[in-house]
């Protein structure tokens, strides 16, 4: 980790390790005198961190811990342990040094376990100039070069944990957000047709979404992923508003062609505004550089600037190739100008 470009601030807990006192017990010889190992931890323990036997309280009611011990004078050292005795079953004391063999030894200062496994978490912070997926990758493609020992593994963790964790369910609920909306539009037009129209500029405005987080340097995270969400809702909104003109305007008699091009004029300005809006209120949360909202604001302000500008063409030909089924109301005149003043 520290040798891959771009982290900094690595961690490795493996590294502070903790001095332990090992007293090494030598059980044939504490059975002999009679006593239990577990007497002689007592004991020790007693004497070097103290044992606590009550609590007081004081007046005002704060309570301290009672803590005995043997008196310390100093630093412990080891040899403090030759003048400690430990009582046998029969009730004469035994020296500590007949029974143990103390020494030091290193441990870890703390043991984490993952689903019952112990686990050291190694962390690192990417630098400034590096995105945090790139260095993660970088990470993860060293790491697999390692020959780990039998029972070893290595797992991703962090922000790649967080954002699989986040993506876990999020896949549904985009799939049944898409669905409903898909929905209702075929019982608002009551024809497929129409409903494919509207949903054309879709996949424009996920292109755009795509390629506006990647030219900002931000991958698809959580946040991105519902600003994709909330992006198809917006452009089909604009969309809905020049397909059904473009149905009024046939309901009133004006002819196919000239419905598209007067829907298409007098429906832009509307459509340019709305997502002109929208794009302007995106901006202060798009320019502020943070990891968690950037990226849904950047996502809707390209997937508005490709469906807005691509999608004034790629609409009107998609109603032209597939034509919904209009009634024409018998009272509708055949003048395209009074039918565009009626319908206006």
């Amino acid at each position: 980790m520290v040798a891959t470009p771009g982290t900094r601030n690595v961690d490795n807990p493996a590294r502070r390790l903790r001095t332990d006192l090992d007293l090494r017990i030598d059980a044939d010889k504490a059975a002999l005198f009679g006593v239990a190992p577990v007497e002689v931890d007592r004991t020790v323990r007693a004497a070097v961190a103290g044992l606590t036997v009550g609590r007081f309280r004081e007046p005002d009611g704060d309570e301290y811990d009672i803590t005995l011990r043997l008196p310390m004078q100093g630093r412990q050292t080891l040899q403090a342990l030759d003048y400690i005795e430990v009582a046998s079953a029969s009730g004469q004391p035994v020296p500590l040094r007949q029974l143990t063999d103390p020494g030091f030894s290193t441990a870890p200062s703390a043991i984490r376990r993952h689903d019952r496994l112990r686990e050291y978490v190694l962390t690192a912070y990417s630098t400034a100039d590096r995105n945090v997926a790139e260095v993660t990758q970088d990470v993860l493609k060293g790491l697999r070069a390692l020959e780990l020992p039998p029972g070893y593994s290595i797992r991703a963790g962090g922000e790649l944990e967080a954002q699989q964790e986040s993506f876990g369910g999020i896949g549904t609920a985009v799939l049944v957000a898409v669905f409903g909306i898909l929905a209702v539009l075929v019982l608002e037009f009551g024809s497929f047709r129409s409903m494919l129209i509207v949903a054309g500029v879709i996949p424009l405005g996920m292109a755009g979404g795509f390629i506006a987080l990647f030219l900002a340097g931000y991958d698809l995270s959580f946040t991105a992923t519902i600003g994709l969400v909330a992006l198809i809702g917006i452009e089909i909104k604009n969309s809905i508003l020049l397909v059904d003109f473009t149905n009024q305007l046939r309901e009133q008699g004006v002819p196919l062609d000239d419905a598209i091009t007067q829907a298409g004029e007098i429906r832009f300005l509307p459509i340019l505004l709305t997502s002109a809006t929208a794009i302007g209120g995106l901006l202060p949360l798009a320019i502020q550089g943070s990891g968690l909202y950037s990226p849904l604001a950047i996502v809707i302000i390209g997937g508005l600037v490709s469906s807005t500008l691509l999608g004034r063409l790629v609409t009107p030909v998609m109603y032209k190739m597939l034509p919904p089924s209009i009634v024409v109301l018998p009272e509708a005149k055949v003048d395209a100008s009074l039918a565009v003043t009626r319908a206006v």
